[in-house]
């Protein structure tokens, strides 16, 4: 765990490049008590030992299935697969669940110091509770995926390449259908994959979206009001309703999500899961 000082911080853009109905603007001054922040999401490996110490069944495993981005699918029975209305590159995969990120032969042996995916919002705050932690709030996160910078883009600058090479892990080429791997990885990476953030934080942009303590689209003036050890005491609910999700995955591309920049904000319902959504624990000091 990382510490993050105590001080007045900016979050928020200005800047319009984002989707209007996500509310990322307009930029707010907000006073943040000193917290911790994992350095990296919560490895396959760390889940692993939640799940050996309580017998944890996550809800993609309750449920029979999980949603699987179709590039990763070779064959697979159309009766194993659900749609998502608009959104034709993800099939609902029975079978899929962290243990088994693609579906039925995949796992993660090779893969126990990637990102956990598959689980839900319900299925992270039952991590943190078992381990003394809890999720961060959107500003914590925006706050510390800065490093102590005045960056809204990404942790090392505006620009989406430093110096002439990939910094983080997203969608290469044409997407959704051709993944040039110009950043080396077509599916998730290793936690500590490309270099940190000024704060010591691994990969706050791409690889896996990272759920957040409150409900998605508050006012960024709300952040004012509650520190994030209070927002997780009114919010260790375990329910269905949208909440907040940073940092973008390796399935964002400029194309159709530019929500890989440390300023974006996106949501989804607290029990929903697939193969690119993970988290990050923080902890109140």
């Amino acid at each position: 765990m990382i510490k993050i000082p105590a001080g007045q911080y900016t979050i928020g853009t200005n800047d319009g490049v984002g989707f209007s109905g996500d509310l990322e603007g307009p930029q707010v001054q907000v006073t943040l008590e000193a917290f911790e922040m994992g350095a990296t999401p919560v490895t396959n490996e760390e889940f692993s030992a939640f799940v050996a110490a309580t017998n944890y069944v996550t809800e993609s495993e309750r449920f029979g299935w999980s949603f699987v981005f179709d590039y990763f699918i070779q064959e697979l029975d159309e009766q194993y697969k659900q749609t998502v209305p608009n959104l034709k590159w993800w099939k609902g995969v029975h079978g899929a669940n962290w243990r088994h990120p693609e579906g039925p032969g995949s796992n993660i042996a090779e893969r126990l110091d990637h990102p956990v995916v598959h689980v839900s919002r319900n299925d992270a705050i039952a991590y943190c509770q078992w381990a003394g932690l809890r999720l961060p709030t959107e500003a914590e996160w925006e706050v510390a995926a800065k490093g102590g910078t005045d960056y809204e883009c990404y942790p090392w600058g505006e620009e989406f390449l430093a110096d002439g090479q990939y910094q983080c892990n997203i969608w290469q080429g044409n997407f959704p259908v051709e993944n040039t791997l110009a950043d080396g990885y077509s599916n998730t990476a290793p936690v500590k994959t490309f270099e940190p953030n000024g704060y010591g934080l691994y990969q706050v942009v791409g690889n896996v979206w990272e759920w957040c303590v409150n409900p998605r689209g508050i006012p960024l003036s709300a952040f004012n009001q509650l520190q994030g050890n209070e927002f997780w005491n009114k919010l260790q609910t375990i329910d269905d309703q949208p909440y907040a999700i940073k940092g973008g995955s390796f399935l964002c591309h400029d194309s159709y999500c530019n929500r890989y920049r440390i300023t974006a904000r996106n949501g989804n319902t607290g029990m929903s899961a697939s193969n690119n959504m993970g988290f990050r624990c923080a902890r109140t000091i």
